[in-house]
């Protein structure tokens, strides 16, 4: 029987606060789109790893979920980090993997709390 896109993103939540990126990629499918609306979109899963393996080694991140509700084959999380940032995640799940995810945040309140300017994030490549 395939995890339901709750357990997934929960499973989700576990390896990204570990900052193990293979572990993250692990959870989507081949053909996943990741779109973090401050970015472009980010498709496939190695390209996915990629942008976490990048992401996890230029900044301090953790996720601590407020909210976990599913609806249908969607999972939708509202977390927060230690820092106080704030944001919110919808995750399309099918057979277990996820599929298509959207993410809402502020990218300036994020480089601020991580001391990084406009120039650093792209030098770390943490700008899209």
């Amino acid at each position: 029987m395939s995890r339901s896109p709750r357990d997934v993103v929960s499973q989700w939540v576990d390896a990204f606060n570990t900052g193990d990126a293979d572990a993250v990629a692990e959870l989507y499918a081949d053909n996943a789109v990741n779109h973090q609306v401050n970015t472009d979109p980010v498709k496939g899963r190695e390209a996915i790893r990629d942008m976490l393996e990048t992401e996890f080694a230029g900044a301090d991140m953790f996720c601590i979920v407020e909210n976990l509700f599913e609806d249908s084959d969607w999972a939708i999380l509202e977390w927060r980090d230690p820092k106080g940032l704030r944001g919110c995640g919808f995750f399309q799940v099918r057979d277990g993997l996820i599929v298509f995810q959207r993410g809402y945040w502020d990218r300036l309140t994020f480089l601020k709390q991580q001391g990084l300017s406009a120039e650093d994030a792209l030098r770390k490549g943490l700008a899209g």
